[in-house]
Formats: C-alpha cells, structure tokens, sequence
C-alpha cells in the first residue's frame, strides 16, 4: 500500500503539472516497461535500430541510443565503444554497440542533460532505452513492452509481485508491444489486449482502445534465435553440436532460453544468477564443476551475458572453450504489424518531435 501510495502521489504531481516535463527538439523513441525485467527492451531496442537504418526517413541520418547503463562502474556521461567493457558502459549498451558499430551508443543517468549533449552534437533521433519511468522527459513515441507469459494485469506491486509502476500507466504509452509471443491467432490477440484491460481491440487495425476512451496501436512480437555463436575466441565449434547442453544465464526471465534449448538439447543443468550479475571467481567455479561433471555438454548462455563474461578476468580455459551465446532478434506476428510500425517510425521524421 505504501509504495502504490507513493507512485500514486508521483503520477498526479505530473498529471496535474506540478513537476516540470522537457519535451525533446528531436524525435526521440521511449522503449520501456512497467514490469522489472524480462520483457526483451534490448532486443526490441535493436530491432527498432534495424528498422530505422532500412528506413528512406532515417537511414542518412544521425541515430544514437541513450541508456543509463545499469550497474556500469562508470559516472556520468560515457560513450559506449566496440571495445568498451561491460563494467563501464553496462552490459545492454556494449551488446547493442557490438551490433550496430555505426551507431552513438552513450550512457548517462540525467536523459535531459544527455539528450541536450546529443542535439547538440547533432543528432536526428534518439531511442531512448529503459526511460518509461522518467518523467520528466517526454519521448515522441513511447513505447510499452509486455511479456506475453506474465500479462500486467495478473501481476502485483513489488515487493510481491514485479510491477516497477501502476499497472494503469499502460495506456499512457503511445504504443504497447506484447513481447515473447507464440504463434497465435486474431482472436487471441483481442482476448489477450482484453486481459490487459483494454476496452475494446480490432484485429485488422491492431488498434486498441484505453478506458478513457483514447486509441493505440497494440502489437504482438516474438523472439527468434539465432546459430549459436562463441564468447571467446577459443570457443571449440564441435560443442555446438553436442546433444548435451548446461544453460548458464544471468538475466530476469531465463525461461525462454532455457525451453528453446531444451527443444533440441538434453539439458544437463541451468545455472541461474541475477540480472546483470558480475561473474565471480566461485561463480566460475561453480559452472567448471557441471562442465567437469558433463564433461561432453556444451555451455549456453545469452548475448547480454556474453559481453559481462568477456570481461571475466578468472574465466576458466574450459569455458573459453565451451561457452556459447545465442543471438536473437524480435519479429512482429505478421507483416501487417510491422508495416503499421515501421510507419509510426518513419512519421516521426516527417513531423518533427
């Protein structure tokens, strides 16, 4: 009670203009949640870099991501580089960095400040990852993430549930996308944008419409991987192909990951540490006592854990060997949903802010 009272308090001090919102001179694109964790804000991060440099409106032009770099050891302003660690720049901004080389990729804590510092260097638009609760920033297009397996609606507040906002701060987004989705049908998209409490939903337009009467576009994405590729350059490729696998992954929901490998593989063990979690000497002792165990298993992790392993100093050679990270990339349901998203992109360059 005490700490919906609280963001209770917070929403109406801006709702009714008692603390102060900037509104960016450039386009700028919130990529955000309501949900702690685990609804894929980096991966959809990237697909709307893939998106905007495919695009005839954006694909000249100057793209930054502005990040706050969580648990980055770094203060103040850093631009993110190829050869960054994970410790300064954050693991999220190194992996997105690494994937698009082309692109500013620079964290900071105060967006506004950040963001005046880009306008200023010139840049044409921003995305703005993991901004949904500041506030005082207003983005041009905010985008809202939910996972499909864990709907806001059938969730709580934290401490006991893993709501980081009021569940009602949905329809304050410009843009709800339904991450990590099977392959469903219309009809189940409109019962689930139900669930989510939107009044009414058209599977024709993917056009949803909030209690107070207000429409926005509500898209369903899901997550596909790729070959898996080594962390470290001594990565032997004959683990790739062992039916044996140990899932190491240091991330919010590791569910997905842990289901697509058990879809192909034996998984022999699943090692599970907090998110964003710096690697430790026991840490890696820990994961060489199953490889020692499973002395033919392959070890499998995710991107974003990949970049805070490679900067692991204690790594063991038995994990340069046998550990493997697995890309992903977002996909909207149907071409329908990506043609009405991409033009929601495209309209920013040609309105402004």
């Amino acid at each position: 009670m005490l700490y919906r009272l609280i963001l209770k308090a917070r929403d109406r001090a801006y709702r009714k203009g008692r603390r102060k919102v900037v509104c960016p001179t450039v386009p700028t694109v919130c990529v955000g949640n309501i949900t702690v964790g685990g609804t894929g804000k980096t991966p959809h991060t990237e697909m709307i870099l893939r998106e905007l440099l495919a695009s005839t409106a954006w694909k000249e032009r100057s793209i930054a991501v502005l990040s706050r770099g969580y648990k980055r050891k770094s203060k103040g302003w850093y631009e993110v580089q190829a050869d960054s660690t994970a410790a300064l720049a954050g693991d999220e901004p190194l992996q997105i960095k690494r994937n698009f080389p082309g692109v500013r990729i620079t964290v900071h804590k105060n967006r506004i400040e950040a963001l005046a510092k880009l306008t200023e260097d010139g840049t044409d638009i921003v995305i703005l990852d993991d901004a949904f609760q500041y506030r005082r920033l207003k983005a041009a297009l905010s985008i809202v993430l939910v996972d499909y397996n864990r709907p806001t609606s059938s969730d709580s507040l934290l401490p006991f549930g893993r709501l980081r906002d009021l569940p009602e701060r949905l329809f304050d987004a410009d843009m709800v996308i339904v991450t990590k989705c099977p392959d469903i049908y219309p009809e189940q998209k409109r019962d689930f944008a139900l669930k989510l409490g939107f009044t009414a939903y058209d599977t024709d337009s993917f056009i949803g419409t909030c209690p107070d009467g207000h429409a926005i576009p509500v898209l369903f994405s899901s997550l596909e991987y790729g070959h898996p590729k080594p962390v470290f350059p001594e990565g032997d490729a004959h683990y790739n192909y062992s039916p044996d696998m140990i899932v190491v992954s240091g991330i919010a929901n590791p569910e997905p990951l842990r289901r697509y490998v058990g879809d192909s593989h034996k998984v022999d063990a699943s090692v599970k540490f907090p998110d964003h979690h710096a690697f430790s000497r026991g840490d890696i002792r820990k994961i060489d006592t199953l490889m020692r165990r499973f002395p033919t298993a392959g070890a499998i992790t995710t991107q974003k854990d990949a970049q805070r392993f490679e900067g692991c100093r204690h790594a063991s050679d038995a994990l340069k060997r046998r550990l493997f990270y697995l890309p992903i990339e977002v996909k909207f349901l149907s071409e329908e949903e990506r043609a009405l998203f991409v033009e929601r992109l495209e309209s920013l360059g040609q309105t402004g802010v």
